[in-house]
This record gives structure tokens, sequence and C-alpha cells, in this order.
């Protein structure tokens, strides 16, 4: 099991970098089993965290994405950064890979989503007044900018957002017409290149900036195709 070593922005903060296929907590169906809070190394806390913020690990990314975690080192610097959170202070920066091409290379998307309906696995996004959905309609809204094309017929986007609702830069990118490449949840396809075990498409977080909060960002992972110059 690699240990995930802490990089102190500052002493309240700390940032783990999660690689694709690998739980931020502890999977359901094995308890024991490997993911990001049993890696990272830092000083032991006997602090009592919040459900769902075991560690002090501040939000979670999909098991097939990889990239930035803020990780607070104590219960006052964890609801210091959750207020950063709510209050959509943290600019969240991301790339992903698609197979899809679309006639421009930079748009917004403000498009509130919910819940599936019937699939707890998906959200779906408010295309008008009667979508079918589960629960309240949460305000998104995601910008999506074109990098370049890269090896293997894929191309490179960057995403920005404030808002953070669960798929929220999946379920964005395909309603426009960029499903994530290996995203079969949302029209992705399949895709062929050689990539880790669990990284069942290519999601990767920079990192977020916000008030007083600057850490470095995260290049995407070595096994991600080489952009065409």
């Amino acid at each position: 099991m690699a240990e995930l070593s802490p990089h102190w922005i500052s002493d309240r903060i700390f940032t783990a970098v999660k690689p694709a296929g690998l739980p931020v907590f502890p999977p359901h169906s094995d308890p024991k089993g490997d993911c990001v809070l049993r890696r990272i190394q830092a000083p032991p806390s006997a602090e009592d965290w919040p459900e769902g913020f075991a560690g002090g690990i501040a939000h979670r990314l999909d098991i097939p994405t990889s990239g930035q975690l803020l990780v607070a080192r104590s219960l006052e610097d964890l609801d210091w950064l959750r207020a950063l959170f709510s209050s959509r202070s943290l600019l969240k920066r991301y790339r992903f890979l698609t197979s899809r091409t679309v006639p421009w290379s930079e748009h917004k998307v403000e498009r509130p989503i919910a819940h599936d309906r019937r699939n707890r696995r998906r959200m779906v996004i408010q295309r008008g007044a009667q979508t079918p959905h589960r629960g309240k309609w949460l305000p998104a809204a995601t910008e999506f900018q074109y990098l370049g094309a890269t090896e293997g017929d894929l191309h490179l986007w960057e995403a920005r957002m404030r808002s953070g609702v669960m798929h929220q830069i999946r379920l964005h990118a395909a309603s426009v017409g960029l499903a994530l490449a290996g995203d079969r949840l949302y029209g992705g396809g399949e895709w062929t290149f050689e990539r880790p075990e669990g990284a069942h498409f290519a999601l990767h977080h920079l990192g977020a900036e916000g008030p007083g909060l600057t850490p470095e960002t995260v290049p995407v992972p070595a096994w991600w195709p080489q952009t065409l110059r």
C-alpha cells in the first residue's frame, strides 16, 4: 500500500494527491479496504470528526477521479474549509478527456442537478419544469474550455466550477455533447487507452483556490495521453 504523504500549505491545511481507482473512504463492501484515509501520512489526531469527514478530509472525489484533496488538521480548520465550500468561495479546476467534438471551444452550463428518480447511481439535469427527479434541485454551474487533441483520438478539456454537486462535471459535460470517454453512466462509451484498474474515465482535479487558500496545482497523471502539438 503506497503512502500518500501530506503537502502542507499552511499550519491548518494539507493536501493529498488521490490516484485514480482509489476510494477516498473505506468501501461499504469492505470497511477495512484500501482508501485515501488509510494511506494519508499525517500527525495523528484524536478529533471526533463529523460523519463523512473522517481524518479531516473536507471533500470527496469519485473513485475513478484523481487529483487534489484538501484535508484539515483540526475541527476548527475543517469548519473553516467546509464554509469555503458551502459559500462557493473556492474555484475548483479539473481536466477531463472525451472522444467527442463540438463546434465551440468555450461554454458555460448553468443547469440545476438532482438525483435520478429510478437509478440511485445517476444524477439528472433539469431540462424543464417537469423533468423527472428525486429530491431537491441543486444549483450548479460549470465552465468548459477546450485545450487540444491528444493521442488516441481523444480531446482534453478544462472544467471550472464553484458549486460541487455530485457528478456535476460528468453530467454537465454530457449534456452539451462532451461525455467523458469511458463514462458509460452518462453516455461516454468505451475507450481503449491503457489506464489503472478502476479508472473507468479520465477526470482529474488540478486543485482549488480561494480566500486564504492557494495550494499548488496537481499535474494530470503520467498515464494520461499526451496532448498533440
